[in-house]
Parts: C-alpha cells; sequence; structure tokens
C-alpha cells in the first residue's frame, strides 16, 4: 500500500472544510431525497450500477460534485474531473483515448464536466462519440437551463435530474455532520447549540459550502478554552454581515428573478413586486437593466389603460442613469408601486401581435393607391394618391376613404378593455366604426 507523506499531511490541514467532510457514501450525503431517497430512481440506478451519462443541473453548493464522486465510488468507476476553462479538444480526446484503454480491462470511466454549460460546442461535441460508443460514463454539472447551454445531441443521450436548493433543515444536518466528522477537526472538540447552526443555515441561502466555510470560519474565530472551541451566537453575528444572495446577473436565476419581478407587477402584487426588485438590486443588478424592463412593462401591461404609466417609467430610467445606484433605487420603488398598482391591459401588445400574425401570413399585400405618395408624375399617371381624402378638411375629422389592403378589411387588432383610461378609448374607436357604419358606401 502506498504510504503518504509528511507534505500530504500537511496539504490535508489547509483543506478547506468542505473538502474534509465531503460524503462518501449515499448515507452520508444531505437532501436531494426526491431523488436519492428510498426507492427513488437515481438510488436505484446507483445501487444497482445502472448509470449512464446524466446532467445535474442546480444551483451552487448542493451536492453536485459529490454526488459524482460517490457515484464512481459506488461504481468502482475511474472518476476524471474536467475543466472548460484548462481542458481543449487535444485534453479531452488523450483522456478518452485512456478511458478506452481502461474499457478493455473492465474498468469504467466517469467523466465529470463541471459547470459543463461553460464548455462550447467543439468541447461538448469531442465528447459525444464516446459517449455513444461507451467507453465513458459523462456526468455534467450545471446552473444553468441544460435545454439552452447543452448541445441537443449531448442532452438527448443523457438523462437530466434536478437538484433542488437545500432548505435550511438540510443545511443544520451537515454542519451536525461536520462537527462530528473526525475529518472536521480533528483536534478540536466543537461546542455549539441550535441558535448558532440555525443562523449559519439562513445565512448560506442553501448553499451547502457557504455553510461550512462559515462554520469554518467561526471556528477559528471561536472561545477556545484547551481543545475545546465554543461557537457564540453574538460573535457569529460579527462574522456574518448578510446572507450570500442566490444571484447570477448572467444566469438562469438572473432570468428567473427579472420574470418574478414582471408576474408580481402583472398581478398588481405590489408587496412581492417590491421584494423581487430589492432581491435584485441588494445582488448588484444594473439599475439601467430593471428600468428598461420596467419602460416595456408599462406598454406590454399597462399600456392605454394609465395613460401615464409610460411617461412615469421613462423618467424614472433618466433618473436611474443621472443618480445611479444606491441613490436609484427609491425611484425603483416608486415605479414599481405605481406599475403594480395601475390598472392592467395587454391590448397593445396584443394589437401588435394580431397584425404581425397577418404580416406573416400575408406579408405582400400592396399599399392601396389612394394613399400612396405621388411625388413625381410617373407615380400620378399611375393613379397614385388620386381621390386621396384630407381627413382635417372635414367636419369630423374621418373619411370613408379606405386605407386597409382589401384582403384585410375588417381585421382588428387593437381590442380595448374597460380598465381605466382605456374605457375612453374603447369608446372612441366605437364611436368612429358608428361614424363608417353610417357614412360608408
Amino acid at each position: 500500500m502506498r504510504q503518504g507523506s509528511i507534505f500530504e499531511k500537511s496539504r490535508e490541514k489547509s483543506e478547506p472544510l468542505a473538502t474534509r467532510v465531503r460524503p462518501e457514501t449515499l448515507d452520508e450525503f444531505v437532501g436531494q431525497g426526491h431523488l436519492l431517497g428510498e426507492g427513488k430512481l437515481l438510488r436505484d440506478i446507483i445501487e444497482n450500477d445502472r448509470v449512464s451519462s446524466m446532467i445535474f443541473w442546480g444551483p451552487p453548493g448542493v451536492g453536485k460534485t459529490t454526488l459524482a464522486r460517490i457515484i464512481a465510488n459506488q461504481t468502482e468507476s475511474e472518476f476524471i474531473n474536467f475543466s472548460a476553462v484548462t481542458s481543449g479538444i487535444k485534453e479531452i480526446k488523450v483522456v478518452m483515448k485512456d478511458a478506452e484503454q481502461n474499457l478493455t480491462f473492465g474498468v469504467k470511466t466517469i467523466v465529470f464536466v463541471d459547470e459543463i454549460h461553460r464548455f462550447n460546442k467543439a468541447q461538448q461535441d469531442a465528447f459525444l462519440p464516446y459517449v455513444e460508443n461507451g467507453s465513458i460514463i459523462l456526468i455534467g454539472a450545471t446552473t444553468e437551463n441544460p435545454s439552452f447551454e447543452i448541445n441537443s445531441a449531448l442532452l438527448s443521450r443523457s438523462k437530466v435530474f434536478v437538484l433542488n436548493q437545500l432548505e435550511e433543515n438540510d443545511i443544520v444536518q451537515l454542519l451536525k455532520q461536520a462537527i462530528a466528522s473526525q475529518r472536521g477537526f480533528p483536534s478540536l472538540t466543537v461546542k455549539t447549540d441550535d441558535e448558532v447552526l440555525n443562523s449559519i443555515a439562513s445565512y448560506a441561502n442553501g448553499d451547502a459550502r457557504v455553510a461550512l466555510n462559515a462554520l469554518e470560519m467561526a471556528v477559528l474565530n471561536g472561545d477556545k478554552n484547551g481543545d475545546t472551541v465554543s461557537l457564540k451566537q453574538d460573535k457569529l453575528l460579527d462574522l456574518i454581515e448578510r446572507k450570500s444572495f442566490l444571484y447570477d446577473k448572467n444566469g438562469e436565476e438572473h432570468y428567473n428573478v427579472i420574470s418574478a419581478l414582471h408576474k408580481s407587477m402583472r398581478n398588481s402584487d405590489v408587496d412581492a413586486a417590491i421584494y423581487w426588485l430589492a432581491r435584485m438590486v441588494e445582488s448588484g443588478e444594473d439599475p439601467l437593466y430593471i428600468a428598461r424592463r420596467l419602460v416595456r412593462f408599462a406598454s406590454e401591461d399597462i399600456g392605454l389603460a394609465d395613460i401615464r404609466a409610460l411617461e412615469l417609467a421613462n423618467t424614472v430610467f433618466q433618473s436611474c442613469q443621472f443618480l445611479g445606484m444606491p441613490e436609484c433605487n427609491v425611484h425603483l420603488t416608486q415605479a414599481v408601486i405605481y406599475l403594480s398598482l395601475a390598472p392592467k391591459s395587454n391590448a397593445v401588445d396584443a394589437a401588435y401581435h394580431r397584425a404581425k400574425k397577418d404580416v406573416y401570413e400575408t406579408f405582400n399585400e400592396p399599399v392601396p393607391l389612394v394613399i400612396r405618395n405621388a411625388p413625381t408624375q410617373l407615380m400620378k399617371d399611375l393613379r397614385y394618391g388620386e381621390d386621396y381624402q384630407y381627413a382635417h378638411d372635414t367636419e369630423d375629422k374621418l373619411t370613408s376613404m379606405k386605407t386597409m389592403p382589401p384582403s384585410l378589411e375588417g381585421h382588428q387588432y387593437y381590442l380595448p378593455t374597460m380598465q381605466g383610461n382605456e374605457k375612453r378609448f374603447k369608446e372612441r374607436k366605437e364611436a368612429i366604426e358608428k361614424w363608417h357604419s353610417e357614412h360608408d358606401q
């Protein structure tokens, strides 16, 4: 058996707690009961050694890498960890050849690709033939939606498992395991209470790595008495300034949160909308990005039901440009409150989409001659603008002139509601339609 050196022992001491206490078996693994509970699909696959290529999709710190290592141990497979940053096509192919060689000796190879969404198409394609011929079992981990970030060919050959954010009680269990483990703090006895552990779990926001790092920091700064370290709530709060927000400005959670803000405003849930706004602002989101979305919302979901909504949204956008953060957070809040409580109508947005549908179905409808400009004699000879009626010359400011392509006559796109100010536009539209019914030939 190979002996360890003093240098390896030193390295073990310098490893972070999260690495030292990484679970090595399914029984030690915490969370994901929907996948790993007794009789659940993934547990059965692992225990019966029927593992095939798979993708783990979930937020940071839920155990994607740990679970891949456990699978390799459980199935007695070679484990190879790939990095999108350091692994090019050449490196991938070298390792794939080694995997093919292992297979001839009956040894399976699990290739784990962390943050597989960061691999480009060529890198992902390099794995494909080896996945297809069974040379490797690919396990990819991603925080991003695999539907958008992973090549369809690779995705179709992999089973996707969704890992959920850890609950606070899961985090507390992990912390207790770390304290009790001989690999955690082997030379210390750590004394604490549920209040401290619950505070760390709350701070971690579902991320086991954040929780274990916080525990290690607390132990290093705890009250020491010989080999005993006591963790106190007041001292812990000095170390933890604020939660670690689960929010990636360029990732999946970015779109989830802006969607939550938009849909809360659409549902006129002002308090929920303010919460999602604060979640984005406090996580460092660009205020101009939020302001642009509010401008869009003002027309898409309110439109003419409140004719001041777009004006206010644009004013807030300009204020954010002028002031920046943190001062403009109050302006964004004002806009979110106003837009949430304003009467709602999607009639403007729906009108455009109805017209767009007709555009694609009758793409080349000619402009009626009567409303074409005639700047040249040739155009006049071709009857451009002939019989044009100038609405301002009439008493009602209306004419019986036909301006819609003949094949689309009678199509209606703008269907106003009775919400807020839009009632006025509905009444005006109906009055115009009545006038035409009385005056058109």
